[in-house]
């Protein structure tokens, strides 16, 4: 189980205390309880007499166990409610009206979440605090903002969520032309986080955002994938150890733990690979395209099983859901529902002169290599020994040469091409 990591335990901290504090603001807080949740909800609802338990729903598999425990815990006297405010629609609404479940491919998918109706939510009602008691949020220190994420959200709580909406819709126009490039940071909305603690609800994003522009609907359409995946997971919450494509989990991935630590340290010698995993180390989030080019390089160039990336991103990310993550890796790797198809291997160096023209994003994230000119920045090795030697760079193993500043790749992207194409073939072969 890949557990998450301090820079997404901070944000969580961080949101929760400003819950808290909105909560204090009407007379109450937070009531913080450890124990099995089972047990713990039970007990608080009981002792309280409420008759009904209000939550958020999830759809990873331990969610789903989970809830369906509370809830046999908790009936007939009490009724578990669940709701689903980080979706636009209730994961498993949207469905194939020939197969009455969630469609295979995103486009038919897509067409018909576009079309749905939404499902009302709960009328609000006036409450009353019949407890005051609040305790047990964690006293560690909070980051601070120059050792915080870099995707934005930095400010907790939903005004400041609400903020970064409402400073969205000044770039959204552009977001065709912007979405895919790496450096330029403010191509893309930074909003994942918002949505995926709470503090922000896709349904809002949609109020505020629209359609009225090509930027706005390609930007709005991306929420139709969040609620995909988690439509899918709902059906199959296996899908975070299992290939869709139940032929392609005989792949003979690679044993490399060598090139997996490579990969993970942003040494892997390909700039685009490196600059994208030293953003994740730093930062706790990535590019979405650069997220794609890092993936595709684990599962293709190295042959390494996706769901080692998957567990690595889930861990590290401050956006991190189960169903968006592995459903966007088994993408990648080729084994998931209207995937990429297996034959697809990302060139790296292809996709970073295509989207990082300037250099400029490995230049943030790989500064031995800036000194070089723009456009030699994608593959050094391709660089003559006089040119590198002015941009002080010296190509070879760096943890092993003391002369070294940057790893010579570690791997030949168009012999690790066609291993790979090779092995997924031999996978869809029947014996």
């Amino acid at each position: 189980m890949a557990m998450a990591g301090r820079r997404r335990r901070d944000v969580l901290l961080r949101q929760l205390r400003a819950l808290d504090a909105d909560l204090q603001a009407l007379g109450g807080g937070l009531l913080v309880r450890t124990g099995d949740p089972v047990r713990v909800v039970e007990a608080v609802a009981r002792g309280s007499g409420a008759t009904s338990v209000h939550a958020n729903g999830d759809v990873s598999a331990y969610a789903q166990r989970r809830d369906r425990r509370v809830q046999s815990a908790l009936e007939p006297e009490i009724r578990l409610d669940l709701h689903w405010g980080c979706h636009l629609h209730r994961p498993g609404s949207v469905t194939s009206r020939t197969t009455g479940r969630t469609h295979l491919v995103f486009t038919p998918y897509h067409r018909a979440w576009a079309t749905t109706s939404r499902q009302d939510w709960p009328t609000p009602v006036d409450v009353e605090v019949i407890d005051p008691e609040r305790d047990g949020l964690p006293s560690e220190k909070i980051p601070t903002t120059s050792d915080s994420s870099d995707d934005g959200n930095d400010g907790a709580g939903a005004d400041a969520a609400e903020s970064r909406l409402l400073d969205w819709l000044d770039r959204v126009d552009a977001y065709e032309q912007t979405h895919d490039l790496p450096a330029e940071r403010s191509g893309t909305s930074h909003l994942s986080t918002d949505l995926h603690f709470g503090t922000l609800s896709p349904r809002r994003v949609v109020d505020v955002v629209g359609t009225a522009t090509a930027g706005r609907a390609a930007f709005v359409r991306q929420l139709a994938w969040r609620d995909w995946y988690a439509s899918l997971f709902l059906e199959r919450p296996d899908l975070v150890d299992t290939a869709m494509r139940t032929d392609l989990d005989g792949v003979a991935w690679s044993d490399d733990p060598e090139g997996v630590d490579a990969w993970i340290a942003g040494r892997t010698g390909f700039p685009i690979v490196d600059a994208g995993m030293r953003e994740l180390s730093a930062t706790g989030w990535m590019h979405n395209r650069v997220r794609m080019i890092t993936a595709s390089f684990l599962v293709k160039d190295l042959l390494v099983d996706w769901r080692i990336g998957e567990r690595h991103f889930r861990r590290e990310l401050v956006d991190a859901d189960v169903a968006q993550n592995a459903g966007n890796w088994q993408w990648v790797a080729g084994t998931g529902p209207d995937a990429a198809p297996y034959f697809r291997v990302l060139n790296p160096v292809t996709q970073s002169r295509r989207f990082d023209p300037d250099g400029a994003y490995i230049a943030r994230w790989v500064p031995e290599l800036s000194a070089l000119p723009a456009a030699d920045r994608h593959a050094p090795w391709e660089v003559g020994p006089i040119e590198l030697a002015a941009a002080g760079v010296v190509l070879g193993d760096a943890d092993t040469s003391d002369a070294a500043t940057y790893p010579a790749p570690i791997v030949d992207h168009a012999a690790a091409r066609e291993r790979a194409i090779a092995a997924y073939g031999a996978a869809r072969t029947p014996n």
